[in-house]
């Protein structure tokens, strides 16, 4: 949307910097950092017990990220709510 249509507000997604902790998850995937067998943790291969680690990697950062930034509005407030009468269309003004 362009600032015309909403009167100058920003709308849509907003950056934080909290949402680059989000990329910590993809990086787990490379290839190269699993494709070995050792180490062994209670006889399981490394690739095993490296998918679960990742999983709660994954799950800490998310509420990490969620946390930090739920009470960020995505748009902000405006300073003076509407009257019932702007609102209303089929008024005869």
């Amino acid at each position: 949307m362009s600032p015309e249509k909403t009167g100058g507000r920003p709308s849509g997604l907003q950056f934080s910097p909290w949402n680059l902790l989000l990329i910590i998850p993809f990086l787990i995937l490379l290839t190269p950092l699993y494709n070995r067998p050792g180490p062994v943790l209670f006889g399981m291969p490394f690739f095993y017990w490296s998918q679960f680690l990742g999983i709660a990697v994954g799950v800490i950062c998310t509420v990490t990220v969620y946390r930090m930034t739920r009470k960020q509005p995505a748009v902000p407030a405006r300073t003076e709510p509407k009257d019932v009468d702007d609102l209303d269309e089929g008024s005869a003004g």
